[in-house]
C-alpha cells in the first residue's frame, strides 16, 4: 500500500507540475507565433509594394533583373529565420550583382567580358554607384534583423525550457514526501486534516530544489527580452527596416540613373574602353528614366499593441520557478489556508513548527521533509539553465546591434558583430552559390568599409597562436641550467 501510494504521489505531483507549465508553455507560443507572423509580414508586405510600384516606374531596369530582387528578399527572410547567413555579406553579394545587371543594361552596345566586370567592381566602393542607400540599408537592417529575429528565438527558447523541465522526473525521496504530506493523514484517521502552509512548501522546495535554480538565468533571460523590444521602434527600428526594404531598393536604383553618367566616364577612366558588341543596338538609345519617390514606412500601432502586451506577460513569468511550490500547494494539494491546530504537520494535526527553507538546490541541505543530495544536481535542469545563458548572451548581443551567430569568441566584444573572422567550416556559411559577385571582393560593393579595413578586420578576427605550456617549460628549464652558477 505505502509504495502504491508513493507511485500515487509522484504521479499526481508530475501531472500537476505538466498542468502548471502548460499554460506557461502556451503563452510564449502564442506570443512567438504572433510576431513571428507580425514581421513575416513586414516583409511580404515590403516585397509586394516592391512588385507594384517598381515595374511601373524603372521598367526593364526592374524586370530584367526582377530575380536578383526575388533572391533578396528570399535571402532575408531565411536569414530571419535563423538559417546561417551573414546578413553583410547577403547584402554586399546582392549589390554586387545588381551593379553588373544593370551597368549591362545601361550599355547594351558594349561587349563587357569578366574581367571588365571585376575592374567595375573595384571602381564601385569609391563611385558609390547608388550613392547611399547600400551603406543605410546595411546599417539599419543589420541591427533590425538581428533585434527581431533574436526576439522571436527568445521567446521560443523559454518554451522549450519550459516543457523539458516539466518532464524532469522527480525523485523516490520527493515521492515518499508528497506521499506523507498527501496520505498519511488518512492512514491516522485524521482525513479531514489538510495539509499546514508552511510542511506543504517545505516539501515541495525539496521536491522542486533543482527547478528553482533557473530563477536567476530566467529572470536574465526575460528582462533581456523586454529590453530589446526598445530596438523595434525609431527609423532604424525592426518595424520601420523590415517593412521598409523597398524604399532603400528604390533609393538605390535612382541614385544609378542620376549618376549614370558620371559613373561611366569614371569606370572607362579607371578600366578602358570596352569593345563595341557587334549584336547589340548601333548607337546607345537615350531610355527614359523613371524614379520613384517613396516614404520610409511609419510604424504602425499594431506592433505596438503587441509589445505592450508581451511585456506585461513576461514581467508575470518571472517568478515563475521559484513560485512554483507555493502555486502547487494552493491549487493542486489542498493546502490549509492557515497553519493552526487543525492542520497535517506530517506527524498529527497541529501547527508545523520548522522554519521555511530557501529556494534552490543549495538552501535544502536542512529540509526537514525531503532528503536532497545537494553535490548532485539534476543535469538536465541544469543543460537548460546553460541554454538560457547562451539565448540572454544573444539578446544582449543583439541589443548592441551584434549577431553573435557570427561573432568571433576571440572579439572583445567591441567591434560590429559582423563576424568577417568567421570561417566558413564553423559558421555553416552557405557558399556554392556561382554569380558574378564571386569575382568581387565584399570591400568594393559595400560602401563605407575600404579594402584595407577589411583585411584589417580579417587579421584581428583570427586568435593569435597558442604557446604549448610544456614547450614553454621546457625552454625554462633549459635556460636555468645554462645559466651560470653563483659561488
Amino acid at each position: 500500500m505505502e509504495e502504491n501510494l508513493a507511485n500515487r504521489s509522484r504521479a499526481e505531483l508530475e501531472t500537476a507540475l505538466l498542468e502548471g507549465s502548460r499554460a506557461l508553455q502556451a503563452t510564449l507560443a502564442a506570443q512567438q507565433r504572433v510576431f513571428d507572423d507580425h514581421f513575416q509580414r513586414l516583409l511580404n508586405d515590403s516585397e509586394r509594394v516592391l512588385q507594384e510600384a517598381f515595374p511601373g516606374a524603372f521598367g526593364e531596369l526592374y524586370t530584367q533583373s526582377a530575380k536578383a530582387f526575388r533572391d533578396l528578399y528570399a535571402e532575408l527572410r531565411l536569414y530571419y529565420g535563423g538559417a546561417n547567413l551573414h546578413l553583410q555579406e547577403t547584402l554586399a553579394e546582392f549589390w554586387a550583382r545588381l551593379l553588373e545587371r544593370l551597368f549591362r543594361q545601361l550599355h547594351p552596345q558594349l561587349l563587357l567580358p569578366d574581367d571588365y566586370l571585376d575592374c567595375l567592381g573595384k571602381q564601385a566602393e569609391p563611385l558609390r554607384p547608388f550613392g547611399e542607400a547600400p551603406r543605410e540599408l546595411r546599417l539599419r537592417a543589420t541591427r533590425a534583423f538581428v533585434a527581431a529575429r533574436t526576439f522571436v528565438q527568445g521567446l521560443g527558447v523559454a518554451g522549450d525550457v519550459v516543457r523539458k523541465v516539466a518532464k524532469v522526473p522527480l525523485s523516490p525521496e520527493c515521492s515518499r514526501a508528497v506521499m506523507k504530506l498527501v496520505y498519511c493523514a488518512h492512514c491516522l484517521g485524521v482525513p479531514g486534516a489538510r495539509p499546514c502552509p508552511d510542511y506543504c512548501r517545505n516539501v515541495l522546495k525539496g521536491c522542486l530544489a533543482n527547478q528553482a535554480d533557473l530563477d536567476a538565468e530566467w529572470r536574465n533571460l526575460l528582462d533581456s527580452m523586454v529590453l530589446i523590444t526598445d530596438k523595434f521602434w525609431g527609423p532604424s527600428g525592426a518595424e520601420s527596416v523590415i517593412g521598409g526594404v523597398h524604399y532603400w531598393l528604390a533609393e538605390a536604383i535612382n541614385a544609378l540613373q542620376d549618376n549614370s553618367d558620371t559613373l561611366t566616364t569614371k569606370v572607362i577612366q579607371g578600366c578602358g574602353n570596352p569593345k563595341v558588341n557587334p549584336q547589340g543596338p548601333g548607337s546607345e538609345e537615350k531610355r527614359p528614366r523613371g524614379k520613384l519617390a517613396l516614404q520610409e514606412r511609419l510604424p504602425a500601432g499594431t506592433l505596438q499593441k503587441l509589445v505592450s502586451e508581451a511585456k506585461a506577460q513576461l514581467r508575470d513569468a518571472q517568478d515563475f520557478w521559484i513560485s512554483l511550490p507555493g502555486t502547487l500547494c494552493s491549487e493542486k494539494l489542498a493546502m490549509s489556508s492557515a497553519s493552526d491546530e487543525r492542520c497535517w504537520n506530517g506527524m498529527a494535526k497541529g501547527r508545523y513548527l520548522p522554519e521555511v527553507m530557501g529556494d534552490g538546490l543549495a538552501n535544502q541541505i536542512n529540509n526537514p521533509e525531503v532528503e536532497v543530495d545537494i553535490t548532485k544536481p539534476d543535469m538536465t535542469i541544469r543543460q537548460q539553465i546553460m541554454q538560457l545563458k547562451i539565448m540572454t548572451n544573444r539578446l544582449r548581443g543583439a541589443y548592441n546591434g551584434n549577431d553573435l551567430d557570427f561573432q568571433d569568441a576571440s572579439d572583445d566584444g567591441s567591434g560590429s558583430g559582423s563576424g568577417e573572422g568567421c570561417p566558413d567550416e564553423v559558421c555553416g556559411r552557405k557558399v556554392g552559390r556561382k554569380s558574378a559577385s564571386s569575382r568581387t571582393p565584399l570591400t568594393h560593393a559595400l560602401p563605407g568599409l575600404s579594402e584595407r579595413e577589411g583585411q584589417q578586420t580579417s587579421a584581428a578576427a583570427r586568435p593569435p597562436p597558442r604557446a604549448c605550456p610544456l614547450l614553454l617549460l621546457g625552454l625554462a628549464l633549459a635556460l636555468l641550467a645554462a645559466a651560470p652558477r653563483g659561488r
